[in-house]
């Protein structure tokens, strides 16, 4: 990696890592309603109040953290049906000038779940790596399985690259015949707690990340043979709607393909690897098999 890139992702993570704390130093502020005057004025504001309750009950969205914005069918389809010709041209795309090594080959027992090689991602909605990523694991893991629901939110407003277009894998699912997919999103986009890592999770984190104070977000570990981080520039995405990059993701000459779709023929180069190059149509293809002989 080279040093500007470098310092580019520390500077990144000490942002995290001071936007994390100054989230726990927030104190929970309570008010206190004071009511009085006469009985009846008493019954009236109470009736009020259980009126005012039960309608914001009904109208409310479920308690708990947002879980995005449901996408357009259109952006659902561009993100899960890159053709493979699309992918074939872009190969490793602008990546290799992002990173100077986008995968880091790592020893440990298989990660399996299930009985099928695992990918883990560890991220956060407020990153905006992740942001990046998330484009490029949804374009890779579509060509293996199916990853639901889709759905839309922004990076951080505060945070370099801000207001990033992204999806969120909170609450989805993964159904695959030769892969199994751990996403955790650790922090919400206002860097409040979402999801906590298992034990075996953070122990995995750790064992390839073992400086805390430069452990940061994305992490993703396939197979516990392939190891990456972000891999192509999120400023290729600024100022674009979820439309406009979902559609630019089939166009191999825009900047968008360039770093998503590379990205994302490294991820299915490390995939295929772990799935014994199963399926054969996707592994096969002539932009994976010269990745695979980089990995």
């Amino acid at each position: 990696m080279s040093k500007a890139t470098r310092n580019r992702q520390q500077s990144a993570r000490e942002r995290i890592a001071a936007q994390q704390a100054a989230a726990r130093r927030a104190e929970v502020r309570k008010r206190m309603f004071i009511a009085g005057g006469s009985i009846v004025v008493v019954l009236a504001v109470v009736v009020a109040f259980i009126v005012i309750k039960l309608s914001a009950g009904n109208s409310a969205a479920p308690a708990g953290p947002n879980t995005g914005t449901a996408l357009p069918a259109s952006v659902v389809r561009d993100v899960t049906t890159v053709p493979a010709s699309t992918l074939n041209t872009v190969g490793a795309g602008s990546v290799p000038s992002t990173v100077q090594t986008p995968v880091t080959n790592i020893t440990g027992p298989p990660l399996t779940l299930n009985g099928k090689p695992e990918m883990l991602y560890i991220g956060a909605e407020f990153c905006p790596f992740c942001a990046a990523m998330r484009w490029s694991m949804a374009v890779a893991l579509s060509r293996f399985g199916t990853l639901s629901p889709l759905r839309g939110i922004h990076s951080s407003g505060t945070d370099s690259y801000p207001n990033t277009a992204t999806l969120t894998f909170y609450k989805s699912s993964y159904s695959s015949k030769y892969l199994a997919f751990t996403p955790v999103e650790n922090e919400t986009v206002d860097s409040t707690p979402l999801q906590n890592t298992t034990a075996a999770q953070q122990a995995i984190w750790a064992k390839y990340e073992p400086d805390a104070a430069d452990r940061g977000y994305p992490f993703i570990d396939i197979g516990n043979r392939y190891m990456l981080t972000y891999i192509y520039d999120p400023q290729v995405l600024a100022g674009k709607t979820w439309s406009q990059i979902a559609a630019a993701l089939h166009d191999p000459a825009s900047a968008i393909a360039q770093g998503t779709d590379g990205a994302a023929n490294y991820l299915t180069a490390g995939i295929c690897k772990i799935t014994n190059n199963t399926p054969a149509g996707v592994c096969t293809s002539s932009a994976i098999t010269a990745l695979e002989g980089k990995l």
